[in-house]
């Protein structure tokens, strides 16, 4: 059983979250009730399994396996494929994060990354009259009542709006958030403590207390819809203009608390995206890249919820970027520190320094009987892909084995690790975006596009990509 199986089973069995479409399950014992038998039915498999290939033949361990695979997935999909909120953010992430998981399994968490089982159209035109003041039908000039997609605490339906400036028709993408969904997560976040305990079982050294603090913060945040208008707002105002990188305009008069509308993009999907030629995919890849740092190292903020379903592409590397509730700032302070890590483990390569600025960051207990080396080597996997002037090309094998070398107990080191707040969503970041770039298996020199990006270097353009850009970076910085 691979870590983040594991990691997923166990946090079932705390009752993280669940709720059906329509009537959103909001206690605490209806919601735990039904975590519990997915947990039941994700271990209960495993255990049995396990059991009987105790006196399994070799060639009967493999088809036990396979066995166990199926069923598991089978539970997943079942159980999660009507889940709305926190697990179902969890399932989302380790469908594309973690390729060491069972093909079955990670194939029935991949239904999660763009679409679920939507609410009602009744129910839906309900929370547009009572968050706009009208019905639908009054409220645009067209109103779709089937969704374009839906997600984890809301659904997504194409409108038509007449934009006054003009009197021109305007297609617009109208997020409505599910009835209910805010209580059923706060249900979950009474538990998120049990989460800390999980981790701390599993990382001895861990101190869950800032960890468990962020996760509610950030989860609660996304429940407010103008929160994440105005989050998108900043990175359209910041990307206006940019080759590559388009983020969908906000229309703030038909936006509120649990409604959100925005321009409506057409594009590709990530599925379909995958299927195009490599050079495309390498384009896509180095745009995932340039807008991740560029919004962390340009910005001091990112997206921190990088799933391909948040994705639309447009070939030639223009990608447009959606779904901003979960977006982290990071003050001078944390960012000095994120830059100092990157400069001492992969421009310097001087791992005591390094080991220095972990130990003040939090993450590592000072004076931990472990040499220099091996610290460097534990923390530095992020890394390894910029650390030299070179041509990589990144697999799904490389993004999970840093999945499954985060998760191991095994180490000397886990006992000396902890998470401190502001590290908690950037390595979901880091992980997701690295798991993308797997998929495509995007190749490039991503060091010299690193050193464009880096604050302490500023390279010139490394790519065409790069010279492209060279006219909005002066427009930014006039």
């Amino acid at each position: 059983m691979t870590p983040a199986l594991i990691f997923i089973a166990a946090l079932a069995s705390t009752g993280c979250a669940v709720a059906v479409i329509g009537s959103i399950r909001s206690t605490r014992g209806q919601r735990n009730l039904d975590i519990a038998k997915l947990g039941a039915s994700v271990g209960g498999h495993y255990a049995t399994t396990a059991a009987r290939k105790v006196f399994a033949t070799a060639e009967r361990r493999i088809e036990l396996d396979h066995e166990r695979e199926l069923k598991t997935a089978e539970a997943v999909a079942d159980r999660l494929g009507n889940m709305k909120g926190a697990l179902m953010k969890l399932g989302q992430m380790a469908s594309y994060v973690d390729e060491g998981l069972p093909g079955p399994l990670r194939e029935a968490l991949a239904q999660l990354q763009s679409n679920a089982p939507p609410m009602s159209a009744d129910l839906a035109a309900e929370m547009i009259e009572r968050e706009l003041g009208g019905p639908p039908d009054r409220i645009f000039a067209e109103w779709d009542p089937q969704p374009l997609a839906a997600a984890s605490i809301g659904q997504v339906h194409r409108a038509v709006v007449i934009d006054p400036a003009t009197g021109q028709e305007r297609a617009v993408a109208v997020k409505v958030q599910y009835p209910g969904v805010d209580a059923a997560i706060a249900a979950d976040l009474r538990n998120a403590d049990l989460l800390g305990m999980l981790m701390k079982q599993v990382f001895s050294g861990l101190d869950p207390v800032e960890m468990v603090a962020e996760i509610k913060a950030r989860i609660t945040d996304e429940l407010d819809y103008r929160l994440e208008a105005r989050n998108q707002m900043i990175f359209a105002r910041h990307y206006a203009g940019h080759p590559y990188i388009h983020v969908p305009e906000v229309l703030p008069q038909l936006s509120t608390g649990r409604v959100l509308t925005t321009e409506l993009v057409n594009g590709s999907t990530w599925s379909e995206a995958l299927s195009w030629d490599q050079d495309q995919r390498n384009m896509i890849g180095e745009t995932l890249f340039r807008f991740v740092f560029r919004s962390l190292y340009g910005m001091h903020i990112f997206n921190g919820d990088p799933h391909p379903g948040n994705y639309l592409f447009h070939g030639d590397g223009k990608i447009t970027f959606f779904d901003f509730g979960l977006v982290k700032q990071f003050s001078d302070t944390e960012m000095h520190t994120f830059v100092s890590m990157v400069r001492a483990a992969a421009y310097d390569h001087d791992m005591t320094a390094f080991r220095r600025i972990l130990e003040q960051a939090g993450m590592l207990q000072p004076g931990a009987p472990v040499p220099d080396d091996e610290v460097g080597e534990y923390f530095s996997q992020f890394y390894e892909s910029v650390r030299h002037d070179r041509e990589v090309t990144w697999s799904g094998e490389y993004a999970s084995g840093i999945v499954r070398h985060t998760f191991d107990r095994s180490s000397p080191i886990a006992q000396y690790a902890t998470v401190p707040k502001a590290f908690v969503f950037i390595q979901r970041i880091n992980l997701g975006l690295y798991a993308l770039l797997g998929e495509l298996q995007a190749t490039g020199n991503y060091r010299r596009m690193a050193e464009e990006l880096w604050p302490f270097i500023q390279g010139p353009p490394s790519t065409p990509m790069a010279e492209h850009e060279q006219d909005w970076l002066r427009r930014l910085t006039t």
